[in-house]
């Protein structure tokens, strides 16, 4: 008997029937060959990527020195989403990610969802990644003595804007994309061609096989982590404590201004866990790569805040998108300057690896359940990979790179991964009791009855004012502050359910950590994303709810 409700679960023996014997019919295994040393250095190659050779100066400049205590909010929150992960990737040792965890608790619906909401993470995301490794390719190459075209290596949205600001202000426009641009009538031939180049050859690394990728993905995380420590060595010798005071001169809300940037540098660290069917030992290994990979990123990043912001005033970041290079060309270690380039071009090459490793493995379990077409869970007989979905994530991710313009990718990428990150934890809460089986990680219990009721009041004695504002200028105050009441009500509901049902406290805080972080997202960018739901919602409605095998 047909099944058509949009909660149909899908029962988690049977999940692990199609993924845990390395066989899935006609679309063949995956090749188990991942450890947990490997584990862990994709982790750190997801997220030590472009925040921190370029986002970190934003976020810097608006909030100083103390921009280190969002670096920590962002490690707490991914810390608490990083155990629930583990839980789940420990029960459901599969391909997937937060797509599957969400189809064995809230159902179909929601699954599918999450399942595009990682689409706009990763593929977008890798977009924004792209043009950030184009731009650090193209500083490289002019240190060299090479100058490729301004219009072969910028987009065409950008390349206008930025002739119509030096038209404004009477500055010349000779060299400039626009102008030199080859046009046909009206339309300027402007594109990102290396964003292109470094994408295709990119996705075919992925699809040659894991075990080259993670090689490749190896070698590029030492090389990165020896430049950083020299960076963070080199830079302590220069810090005059004086440019750490104040502290936090915009205060916590210029600290939180900073959120899409620097959340954007932690989403990485979700990849590890769509690799499950590659894992030799999941169950052991990926709970721990997870987790040390967060800790070891997140100790990075505070150390490469303090050295900046103590080499240079925090003041200084305005408009500076390559903060590490800059703050030693102003206290004269210029020679460091070329080896900071070769590793920012490193850094992000390794992110694009990553994530174009996680797409396809989404999109593939996706089709094992029939919510995309049979052609995107093919595995290639030779290499055990996701062929035809690699090759549809490569395309996707090239020809926008070609002609987007990276700003509002960024935000988009953090409202996706971070809505993903609220239903895995809230998932978890949903999972039946286990009994604690060896080499399972089980996510420690800790009751939040009393804790998370005193962590609300305490948030509602410290935004007081903000919270007052929201409710005293309904219907005449920006849409950001509806968030922000948006926000109380789902904490208020949470705090409830804790205190009734002694919810745990991790997943709950997990909870309420991304959902917060989620209403400082600028609102422009919700509408955008609700759009892309929209989408999302047409196709599942019209192909994958009549498609799906529980149907």
């Amino acid at each position: 008997m047909a099944n058509n409700s949009l909660f149909r679960r899908k029962p988690l023996s049977k999940i692990l029937q199609e993924g845990g014997d390395g066989a899935h019919g006609e679309t063949g295994g995956l090749a188990k060959t991942l450890k947990l040393r490997d584990l862990v250095s994709m982790g750190i190659a997801a997220v030590i990527g472009a925040g921190i050779f370029s986002t970190i100066g934003s976020a810097a400049y608006n909030g100083g020195p103390g921009v280190v205590f969002l670096f920590v909010i962002a490690a707490v929150t991914c810390g608490f989403t990083a155990l629930c992960y583990a839980e789940f990737a420990s029960r459901v040792p599969v391909a997937g990610s937060a797509y599957t965890y969400s189809y064995v608790t809230f159902g179909e619906l929601a699954a599918w969802i999450i399942g595009w909401a990682l689409i706009l993470e990763y593929a977008i995301g890798n977009i924004v990644v792209a043009i950030s490794w184009s731009s650090y390719f193209n500083n490289l190459l002019r240190g060299l003595g090479i100058h490729l075209p301004e219009w072969m290596a910028t987009d065409s949205g950008t390349a206008h804007a930025l002739y119509n600001t030096a038209v404004s202000e009477g500055k010349p426009t000779d060299g400039m994309a626009w102008t030199t641009a080859p046009t046909i009538g009206d339309f300027h031939l402007i594109f990102n061609l290396p964003a292109f180049i470094i994408v295709v050859l990119v996705t075919m690394l992925v699809y040659i096989g894991i075990k080259e990728s993670k090689k490749w993905a190896n070698a590029m995380v030492v090389f990165k982590l020896a430049v950083l420590l020299i960076v963070i060595v080199a830079g302590f010798f220069y810090v005059k404590p004086e440019n750490w005071n104040p502290f936090l001169p915009n205060g916590f809300k210029g600290v939180m201004m900073g959120v899409s940037a620097v959340f954007y540098a932690y989403i990485g660290f979700d990849a590890i866990s769509t690799t499950a069917e590659e894992c030799e030992n999941p169950q052991r290994d990926l709970p721990r790569g997870m987790i040390y990979a967060l800790l070891l990123c997140t100790a990075i990043y505070v150390l490469t805040a303090l050295v900046i912001t103590g080499m240079v005033s925090y003041k200084e970041f305005l408009g500076v998108s390559d903060p590490l290079a800059y703050v030693f060309e102003k206290t004269g270690l210029t020679q460091l300057n070329y080896i900071i380039s070769i590793s920012a071009v490193v850094a992000t090459t390794s992110v694009l690896l990553v994530f174009q490793i996680g797409q396809p493995r989404i999109w593939m379990t996706m089709s094992r359940d029939g919510l995309l077409p049979k052609s995107f869970s093919k595995v290639h007989p030779k290499f055990q990979t996701p062929s035809f979905a690699t090759i549809v994530t490569g395309i996707l991710v090239a020809v926008p790179a070609l002609f987007m313009d990276a700003a509002l990718m960024t935000d988009l990428t953090s409202i996706g991964t971070l809505f993903a990150f609220v239903l895995v934890c809230g998932g978890v809460l949903l999972l039946p009791n286990e009994e604690k089986q060896v080499g399972k990680f089980k996510l420690p219990y800790i009751n939040g009855q009393f804790l998370i009721p005193a962590i609300f009041i305490a948030f509602l004695y410290t935004f007081h004012e903000r919270i007052i504002s929201a409710f005293a200028n309904i219907g005449n105050q920006p849409h950001q502050e509806y968030l922000l009441l948006i926000f109380l009500g789902i904490a208020t509901v949470m705090t409830i359910y804790t205190l009734l049902k002694k919810w745990s406290f991790i997943p709950v805080m997990g909870v309420l950590f991304c959902t917060y972080l989620m209403i400082e997202i600028p609102v422009k960018s919700w509408f955008v994303f609700f759009g892309w739901m929209g989408v999302g919602l047409l196709i599942y409605f019209t192909y994958s709810l009549k498609n799906s095998k529980l149907a």
